[in-house]
């Protein structure tokens, strides 16, 4: 069976350092929602990275629910950042690492 995640890569726009501490605030809770739903595998932000400022490994059943997901980031919804959503093929015990 295969298993998938999707990679939301965080991108810098124009304005993101004129981020304010309240969207930043806004920014963590979406990312407690998203944990509290269950589709949150992981998230971190990059450093040495330029553009790139974070990224959210999400749980969803479909590319086009994890897209969903994505529209409702505040970065994002505000203008302060886009993003790029990537398919992640997990590799794994159970599957043999996709041997």
């Amino acid at each position: 069976m295969e298993k998938w995640l999707y990679v939301m890569f965080i991108e810098r726009g124009k304005t993101y350092n004129k981020m304010t501490k309240a969207v930043a605030e806004r920014h963590v809770e979406n990312i407690r929602k998203l944990d509290d739903a269950g589709h949150l595998a992981l998230c971190g932000a990059f450093r040495g990275y330029p553009g790139v400022a974070g990224m959210l490994i999400l749980k969803a059943d479909s590319f086009e629910e994890a897209d969903a997901l994505c529209k409702t980031e505040p970065l994002v919804v505000e203008g302060y950042a886009t993003y790029r959503l990537r398919k992640l093929q997990v590799a794994d015990r159970e599957n043999n690492y996709l041997l």
